[in-house]
């Protein structure tokens, strides 16, 4: 599918058929396309959750509010990230550089971030985002649909996927094989009212 047509195609569906299981290949495939998406110093903060067990996926159905899509979507990806993954051996996310730019690049990531919480999440919730589009616009070229979720308690899927202390959940992504179109776009905004030339007034 052409990369435009996957972008306008691409909706938030939310009936799944139940029935329908994406294979092995198919998963590592959207996995594979969403390591590809960009990160600041290339830290690749993301940690892909996907979730399998039945019993895992209903408890957290149970912390989302009881949506359905959660359990009858062929995969379920929580969308994690390492708060620390600027300190964690940084010089692997450079080991095929030439020696001068891993050096240069390396030396720059500690300073850039050390001390800075808030920069921390931002970059761990921009890398979580870049990615989750990547899954959801691959996944539209693969003739699956999708839906980016926000509506889960983070607290109780944390505990359920024992998510680490220095880490944080951007949100969740389900694929699969819709049973019914989504619905007609609401409506986007004219780009009269979203682009602005040079500055704000």
């Amino acid at each position: 599918m052409d990369t435009f047509e996957a972008i306008c195609q691409r909706r938030s569906v939310k009936q799944f058929d139940p029935s329908h299981e994406m294979t092995d290949a198919e998963i590592r495939k959207l996995l594979d396309a969403a390591i590809q998406s960009p990160t600041s110093f290339n830290c690749q903060h993301w940690r892909f959750v996907v979730v399998k067990d039945a019993a895992m996926r209903a408890e957290i159905q149970a912390a989302s509010f009881n949506q359905t899509h959660v359990t009858e979507a062929s995969l379920l990806v929580v969308l994690a990230a390492d708060l620390k993954a600027w300190a964690k051996e940084p010089q692997r996310y450079w080991k095929h550089a030439p020696p001068e730019i891993l050096q240069r690049m390396v030396s720059m990531i500690g300073p850039f971030h050390e001390g800075n919480d808030q920069l921390q999440r931002d970059e761990a919730m921009r890398s979580c985002g870049l990615a989750g589009q990547t899954i959801m616009l691959a996944a539209k070229a693969m003739g699956y649909d999708s839906c980016p979720m926000i509506g889960f308690d983070p607290v109780k899927v944390g505990a359920l996927i024992h998510l680490p202390a220095d880490h944080v959940i951007g949100f969740m992504v389900v694929v699969g094989k819709a049973v019914q179109p989504a619905r007609q776009k609401p409506g986007q905004l004219a780009l009269d009212d979203v682009v602005v030339q040079d500055r704000f007034d």
